[in-house]
C-alpha cells in the first residue's frame, strides 16, 4: 500500500486554511493545520512530513523563524508564503532554505500546482535516479538513495532543492546552463523564479561547498550566460 502523502500547513486564516484542506483531499493528501507559530513549530518538529506549507507572518513566532529551527534538523521541503510583495522577504526565505515561495493573494490552482510539484520532486527523485545510485567526483560524492553529499568525507547539511540543484550540475559537470534551464531541469516545471532566487540557490550552496567563496571552485559563473559545475571537480 502506497504511503499517503502528509502536508502540514502552518497558517493563521483559517478561513483560507479550510479552503486549502479541501483541495488538499481532493488530491488524497492527509493534511494537518496549525494556526499559531508556536504550535506549528511543535508539530513541524516532532511530526513527519513530506512538505510543509509555512506562512511568514505569524502570532508567537514567525515564519521566518520557525523555518530556520526546521532547517537544524529537517530538509523536508517547505513552501512559504507571504501577504508581502517585497522581494527581500523572498530571498530571506530562501537564504533560510525555503525551496519555494508564493505571494498572497494566490488562486488555489497555482497554490497546488506548487505543492504537486514540490512533493513530486521529493518523493521521486530516488526513482528518477535509480541507475544512479551513486556519483564521485573529486571532491564530493553523492548517494541519491539516502540523499547525503560528503565533501572530503564530511556530510553536508543540504534541502531538499539544494541536493537537487548540486547533484543536476555535478552530473553534467563542465556543461553550461542558463538560469531558465536549470529552474526547468530542477524544479521541473515553466521558469517561475526571476534570476536573483536562483542566484541565491546557488549563493547558499556555495557557501557550504566552496573553500573560497570569492573563487569559487565547484559552481562557476559564466558571465552572461549562466551557472556550470568545474569539469575538474
Amino acid at each position: 500500500m502506497q504511503e499517503k502523502i502528509k502536508v502540514l500547513v502552518i497558517d493563521d486564516d483559517q478561513e483560507l486554511c479550510s479552503i486549502i484542506e479541501r483541495y488538499l483531499k481532493n488530491a488524497e493528501y492527509e493534511a494537518q493545520f496549525a494556526h499559531t507559530g508556536a504550535g506549528g513549530l511543535n508539530m513541524a518538529l516532532t511530526g513527519e512530513y513530506h512538505l510543509i506549507v509555512l506562512d511568514i507572518m505569524l502570532p508567537q513566532i514567525d515564519g521566518l523563524s520557525i523555518l530556520t529551527e526546521i532547517r537544524k534538523q529537517s530538509v523536508v521541503p517547505v513552501l512559504m508564503l507571504t501577504a508581502k510583495n517585497e522581494e527581500a522577504d523572498k530571498i530571506r526565505g530562501l537564504q533560510l532554505g525555503a525551496d519555494d515561495y508564493l505571494t498572497k493573494p494566490f488562486s488555489m490552482a497555482e497554490l497546488m500546482a506548487r505543492i504537486d510539484s514540490l512533493v513530486r520532486r521529493y518523493t521521486t527523485f530516488n526513482r528518477s535516479t535509480a541507475g544512479f545510485k551513486s556519483l564521485t567526483l573529486k571532491h564530493l560524492s553523492f548517494d541519491t538513495q539516502t540523499r547525503i553529499v560528503l565533501l572530503e568525507g564530511q556530510a553536508l547539511e543540504l534541502t531538499g532543492k539544494e541536493f537537487d540543484l548540486l547533484y543536476f550540475l555535478a552530473a553534467h559537470k563542465g556543461q553550461i546552463f542558463t538560469k531558465r534551464q536549470i529552474y526547468q531541469q530542477v524544479w521541473g516545471e515553466a521558469y517561475a523564479f526571476d534570476d536573483n532566487n536562483i542566484m541565491s540557490f546557488i549563493s547558499k550552496l556555495r557557501k557550504k561547498i566552496e573553500p573560497d567563496i570569492a573563487e569559487p571552485f565547484f559552481i562557476q559563473t559564466v558571465r552572461g550566460v549562466g551557472y556550470r559545475f568545474n569539469q575538474e571537480g
